[in-house]
């Protein structure tokens, strides 16, 4: 950026919208953070979080906004909500000089390089082959899938809808699970399973396999070892959301050969290490048959840096002219 030149950086999921201001030297102020259903239009939000922060010195004229949505022209529609928007008309109404629209999970990927040791935990074993691949995955409102690969001039980032790649089962319990879940969706994609929703998708239909009501449970409850006790149904599906990410994951790491290391983001599994760390989740990454060494050989990562998003955005911002 130049040097009188402020940015502005925000990450837009389907629930929230976290935003910063970025100085001149780089450095980003403290993310605010905006419920969508406050407001009407992603316009609305940022114009509310600029009437709270801005200063006239501090007017940003460059912006990179991560989406949780493809963003293949001009036009936005958020995939799990129903915020759509011009690209270039939020240029325009906010004086913009440079407007980047990207994917939430090319922006998380992104992120990486500039992750600390403190924002990790490794699940398993392996060990990062340098200058080799990198994949990320998140389940949250949605599944994020994205991937970052190493280049002389910089880091190029591989942005994706892999999360609406079609689930498969890896058990004869999951097999009975997705022919229910068939029955109800006309395809049945891992966001299906590995989503907020997802996981109570999993639980309504292991409730109705076992002829017994299901809960009004949220993700959150279901996930909840205090719930567990009194529904066992509930510690299940949390195992099995586990033991499919694993799956999903390594399917990941295979199709992108990321030796340089599987990173877990998203909102739900930073709540749950522990549990996630002795689920089946690293055992079903490696469960890949005649490739078991290879895929043991990969470190998986669960990234618990909640402002990911923000830090890929400022690290794009900084290249943005």
């Amino acid at each position: 950026m130049t040097e009188a030149g402020w940015g502005l950086i925000g990450d837009i999921g389907a629930t929230n919208a976290r935003f910063a201001l970025v100085g001149p030297d780089g450095k980003s102020a403290a993310a605010r953070f905006y419920a969508l259903s406050d407001h009407e239009s992603l316009s609305d939000a940022i114009a509310a979080y600029l009437i709270e922060t801005m200063r006239e010195a501090a007017r940003p004229v460059r912006a990179v906004l991560a989406v949780a949505s493809p963003v293949t022209d001009d036009q936005v529609t958020l995939t799990n909500h129903p915020w759509t928007f011009s690209i270039e008309s939020v240029r325009q109404q906010f004086h913009l000089e440079r407007l980047l629209v990207i994917n939430d999970f090319a922006a998380n990927a992104a992120a990486l390089p500039h992750l600390e040791t403190k924002d990790c935990i490794q699940i398993g074993g392996g060990a990062p082959v340098a200058n080799a691949p990198i994949g990320i995955i998140g389940p949250g409102s949605g599944l994020g899938v994205a991937g970052l690969l190493k280049s002389a001039p910089g880091a190029i980032t591989l942005s994706g809808e892999g999360g609406h790649a079609t689930m498969a089962p890896a058990t004869a319990r999951e097999s009975a699970i997705l022919d229910l879940m068939r029955k109800r969706y006309d395809h049945v994609s891992a966001e299906r399973v590995l989503s907020g929703p997802g996981l109570v998708n999993l639980y309504n239909v292991l409730c109705e396999i076992a002829g017994r009501p299901a809960a009004p449970y949220t993700a959150e409850q279901i996930t909840s070892p205090s719930i567990w006790g009194e529904d066992p149904y509930a510690q299940e599906t949390t195992a099995i959301f586990c033991a499919m990410l694993g799956t999903v994951a390594g399917n990941l790491a295979l199709t992108l050969g990321a030796r340089g290391g599987i990173y877990v983001a998203g909102g739900i599994l930073p709540h749950m290490a522990s549990f996630c760390a002795q689920s089946e989740f690293r055992s079903r990454f490696e469960a890949k048959g005649r490739l078991r060494s290879y895929m043991a050989a990969i470190p998986t990562y669960l990234i618990v840096q909640p402002l990911l998003g923000l830090i890929g955005a400022n690290a794009l911002l900084s290249e943005l002219r």
